[in-house]
């Protein structure tokens, strides 16, 4: 399996810059060349990329200096993201007559005060309600990693995610609700991490679930995931830097492992081995309180009630403009009552109370992050059992993590000729600074193995 070359990282860009190697104009053309090409078609929305004099005009007069620790590195926005002087149009054709933001949303304006280069706004799935990555108003990015056969990006963050695989930037900002990080990172071979959302403001965002939405982002190591999640949280990762023997992991059984296709079961299966011999202490764990999660969600879950609540007025009046699949989806919130959503609230408290009990002593769980590789678009793109099904089975153990309100960290595990596959580690609501410890470990193990 041939996949595009690795485009520098956040800090070797970074250090280019300060000795002088390359500045910040270079970095800016090499990130539209790239954009530009046929591997990011349907990558950016309508006026995207933006111009390079626009881009440089917009960064520091220095980008290079100690304290911006984004200075001048090519970056993304997902069209869900109010940023200023851009219409938010969330991947539909519904906001097509959106004014222009007024001002950037807080992780925008932290990126930008951070030094980041926007390179422009990304596709994705209209208003973030699917893992599969599919858009029929402006197009579906195919993913990289396969230059023989079209094949799904992962969504929602499916421009973001293209970006990153395709060289076009180093830093995809997007969301996670129920894995719209972390599934289009392991289908396309980089690095996603979802932090704990009350961590990052939602202001200025289009919500899908106001309970799960999280704001965060794909880059192309652990570092870089570190270096974005303190610019986005405004805060200093504390990173005790245990060594890979003195970390305690679990190993999920309960679901997380079903149905494996081969080439997923291979990678992790090698993934586990490696970290086994390089000293790592694995535990395996049932975690049957996954087996709830069905019965919990059965009137349609959080996404599906708070979107409505949101959508209502907009379908009302123009659910023909709507991909029927999103339509389909919001519109199951519609018969969940107040006294649903309630039962719902609670049950959701109780189930991450045992589940944290669970977790207790632990520095991360390990688990597939989704349990297939990118099938072909043509699979899905026009066959809705086939569609849903494989969002499902994308959903699936990515999905836990929101519901936990915790954190985790998709990491590339596969060799050079398989096709992506991602390692995830995860934990409950403000483990972050210890999954990434971990994840710096363990990505180490896994790359020397390449």
């Amino acid at each position: 399996m041939s996949h595009p070359p690795a485009p520098s990282d956040i800090h070797s860009a970074r250090d280019a810059l300060a000795s002088g190697k390359t500045t910040a104009r270079q970095l800016v053309r090499e990130a539209l060349t790239a954009a530009h090409s046929d591997v990011c078609r349907h990558v950016f929305m309508p006026g995207s990329p933006l111009a390079e004099n626009d881009i440089l005009a917009a960064l520091p007069t220095d980008p290079a200096r100690p304290d911006l620790p984004l200075g001048g590195i090519p970056v993304s926005v997902k069209d869900l993201f109010d940023m200023a002087g851009h219409p938010t149009l969330a991947g539909s054709t519904v906001l097509a007559g959106a004014e222009p933001a007024a001002a950037d949303c807080p992780a925008v304006a932290r990126l930008r005060a951070a030094g980041a280069a926007l390179i422009g706004r990304t596709n994705m799935v209209e208003f973030a309600f699917s893992g599969v990555g599919i858009n029929p108003h402006y197009g579906t990015p195919v993913n990289p990693a396969d230059p023989q056969v079209p094949r799904i990006p992962g969504g929602s963050s499916s421009g973001a995610a293209v970006s990153v695989a395709a060289g076009a930037t180093m830093v995809g900002l997007g969301s996670d609700t129920g894995g719209s990080i972390r599934i289009p990172a392991a289908l396309c071979g980089i690095v996603g991490f979802k932090g704990t959302a009350r961590m990052v403001p939602t202001t200025g965002a289009i919500p899908l679930s106001t309970s799960l939405d999280t704001v965060c982002a794909m880059t192309r190591s652990v570092r870089d995931a570190i270096t974005v999640h303190e610019v986005l949280t405004a805060r200093k990762v504390s990173l005790p830097g245990k060594p890979l023997s003195a970390i305690r992991l679990g190993l999920v059984r309960t679901q997380m492992q079903d149905g494996l296709d081969t080439t997923v079961g291979q990678a992790f299966d090698r993934s586990l081995k490696l970290l086994t011999d390089a000293g790592a202490h694995i535990e395996a764990i049932e975690l049957s309180e996954i087996n709830e999660l069905a019965a919990i969600n059965a009137t349609g879950g959080l996404s599906a009630a708070e979107s409505h609540a949101w959508h209502r007025r907009l379908l009302s009046q123009h659910q023909s403009q709507y991909d029927p699949r999103v339509a389909l989806r919001i519109l199951r919130g519609a018969s969940m009552s107040a006294a649903d959503y309630i039962d719902l609230l609670a049950a959701r408290k109780d189930w991450i109370s045992r589940v944290e009990q669970r977790l207790s002593g632990f520095d991360a769980i390990l688990s597939p992050t989704v349990p297939l590789v990118a099938p072909p678009i043509a699979s899905v793109i026009d066959d809705d059992t086939e569609f849903f099904r494989v969002n499902g089975l994308l959903l699936r153990n990515t999905a836990v993590v929101n519901m936990l309100d915790g954190c985790g960290m998709s990491l590339p595990c596969h060799t050079p000729d398989q096709l992506p596959v991602g390692l995830m580690l995860w934990h409950a609501a403000l483990h972050d600074d210890a999954v990434l410890d971990a994840s710096l470990q363990v990505e180490s193990v896994l790359r020397r193995s390449l």
